[in-house]
């Protein structure tokens, strides 16, 4: 199962001299590309007592502060980011030969922020989020349904829905930043930002 890269290149002279400038390029052709599915779909990889973990979630901003997304903070992700903040995520854009590594710490967003992007979500999803008792054991498929139209009946579609004390928005602050761009002869273009007192550093390592 081999494949011969090399469609397109990533240099130096072509990159932003900022990784959230460049990630947001190559973020923005990735949702534009048919063939990718959830261009804002990322690996979020955590580390607790029992080792390294990964799971997929969904990227919701991006901006000079970092990445922010949201889940269920009593959740494995949650609790592994409770116990070890530092974190990484991969978008894998393997359509486009493309893949962007982020490390960084990870903290909760504010209250206020975590409310206003769920006033933003579906109801299904609002419910969902009341419902879901996110990584714990589930004895049946039929006791999630019953936990969903017990919180239907609370909040109704249409009535304000709000946030679970439990649920809300992570932002994670990028430490490094790297672009790996697939080339011929798997002499890959591989960049990466990398925080200084002066600001973001590229430099290229081998592939």
């Amino acid at each position: 199962m081999r494949r011969s890269y090399g469609e397109s290149g990533l240099s130096e002279v072509e990159a932003a001299s900022d990784p959230i400038v460049q990630f947001s390029i190559w973020l923005k052709e990735a949702a534009a590309n048919p063939i990718v599915v959830e261009a804002n779909a990322m690996v979020l990889s955590t580390i607790d007592s029992s080792g390294p973990s990964s799971r997929t979630v969904l990227l919701k901003d991006v901006t000079q502060a970092g990445f922010s997304f949201f889940t269920n903070y009593q959740s494995n992700k949650g609790q592994a980011i409770a116990f070890n903040p530092r974190v990484s995520l991969l978008f894998p854009w393997y359509a486009m030969e493309r893949q962007i590594i982020i490390r960084g710490r990870a903290t909760k967003l504010s209250r206020e922020e975590s409310d206003d992007y769920f006033a933003t979500r579906p109801w299904g999803s609002q419910i969902g989020a009341w419902a879901s008792e996110q990584s714990h054991d589930l004895e049946s498929r039929e006791h999630l349904q019953n936990r969903f139209d017990e919180f239907a009946a609370l909040y109704p579609e249409g009535s304000s829905v709000p946030t679970p004390p439990h649920w809300g928005g992570y932002l994670v602050t990028p430490s490094s930043v790297e672009f790996w761009q697939g080339r011929y002869s798997r002499l890959h273009d591989r960049l990466i930002y990398t925080t200084s007192p002066d600001g973001w550093h590229l430099s290229r390592l081998h592939p």
